[in-house]
């Protein structure tokens, strides 16, 4: 006896294709949202790195100017400042500090007295003094989501031992 088989292709399979048809757009949409959050973080979290070691760089070459000596037109600080804003690809911008999201700072210290008050005055930027330039930025990360939550802070501070001036006169500040 031979056995004949015949497909199904009733009522019953026509109702099940029809009820199934949605659910490729629902599983497509709940792998798209973590993939989605992953790539947003692969790019998020190398920009968050970059941001924190370029402003660590640019206040060392803040320091690194500031203890030589050197001076501008408009003082040693403003000098300090203006190399600061230049080592910080633009991260740290005088427009920013004025609005008041970052900001930077030069301190002088003496360490034969008290390191927690800064020396302010004229020959606070003597030699032996220790120099400490600071600086915070905040940067809005690229992930809508996490841009609602506000600006990130990004901190960095570097410090060295102030050098005799050349031909022993002191920069004004």
């Amino acid at each position: 006896m031979t056995r004949v088989y015949t497909s199904r292709s009733g009522p019953t399979t026509e109702r099940r294709r029809k009820t199934q048809s949605g659910n490729a757009l629902v599983e497509g949409a709940l792998c798209l949202l973590p993939l989605l959050a992953l790539g947003f973080a692969l790019l998020d979290f190398p920009l968050a790195l970059f941001i924190q070691n370029t402003l660590q760089g640019a206040v060392r070459e803040g320091v690194r100017f500031a203890i030589t000596q050197q001076t501008g037109s408009n003082g040693q600080d403003a000098a300090i400042k203006a190399v600061v804003e230049q080592y910080s690809m633009g991260f740290l911008t005088d427009a920013a500090i004025t609005a008041g999201t970052d900001s930077f700072s030069v301190n002088y210290y003496n360490p034969t007295s008290s390191l927690t008050t800064a020396v302010t005055g004229v020959g606070s930027n003597a030699q032996g003094n220790i120099c400490v330039v600071s600086a915070t930025i905040r940067h809005a990360f690229m992930a809508p989501i996490w841009q609602t939550t506000g600006l990130i802070p990004y901190s960095a501070t570097s410090s060295d031992m102030m050098e005799a001036p050349p031909g022993g006169v002191l920069p004004s500040r």
